[in-house]
């Protein structure tokens, strides 16, 4: 009886500390990235030349990809707080696999950026830019894969509900945001492209 009882106080943790430190992390990446656009915009305005190049078609891709997966996370999500366990887990697998094709597609993005001649040292500095913004957000893209492999190893783990749901609005928050960013970021690109 008494272990009983000391296992549900465990269960009733108070997440929303941890979750004040998610939304931390979640605005000061996005200040980091309105910094980099920033400074993309100054030194585009003192040196008077933009990307001179077209945004090529994958990126659009990638943003169609990255997008889908926000559905398939709302669903992960909905599914968990509605003990849906094989609709979470489909839906979470679903997510890291648009997340991965999102990254697959991303760096097949710089592959025809080089083929354009476009390279990361280059006397267009602007240009480079598009490496930097890309490569930050597949380092949140990594970061958020982790994220939902956590929640996707918890759905299959004997755990309390109140603990997967938890693990599960981390992941979407943070899912979210980066999902968010990079339509942010391709919007950016496209109005900065020639």
């Amino acid at each position: 009886m008494m272990m009983a009882q000391i296992q549900q106080q465990k269960d009733r943790v108070d997440y929303t500390p941890k979750k004040f430190v998610m939304w931390l992390i979640v605005f000061s990446s996005f200040m980091m990235f309105a910094a980099l656009t920033s400074g993309f915009i100054v030194y585009v305005g003192g040196k008077g030349k933009g990307f001179d190049m077209a945004i090529p078609p994958i990126f659009l891709y990638s943003t169609i990809t990255i997008a889908v997966s926000s559905i398939s996370m709302f669903l992960a999500s909905r599914a968990a707080k509605r003990l849906q366990f094989g609709s979470q887990r489909l839906f979470l697998w679903i997510t890291i696999a648009l997340g991965i094709a999102f990254f697959a597609l991303q760096v097949n993005g710089w592959s025809q950026l080089v083929d354009m001649g476009i390279y990361f040292v280059n006397p267009n500095a602007s240009q480079s830019f598009m490496y930097v913004f890309t490569g930050m957000h597949l380092l949140h893209i990594v970061a958020g894969l982790l994220l939902l492999l956590n929640s996707l190893v918890g759905s299959y783990r004997n755990i309390p509900q109140v603990k997967r749901v938890f693990w599960m609005e981390m992941s979407a928050i943070f899912w979210h945001f980066v999902d968010i960013i990079w339509i942010y970021l391709y919007v950016f690109l496209l109005l900065n492209q020639k």
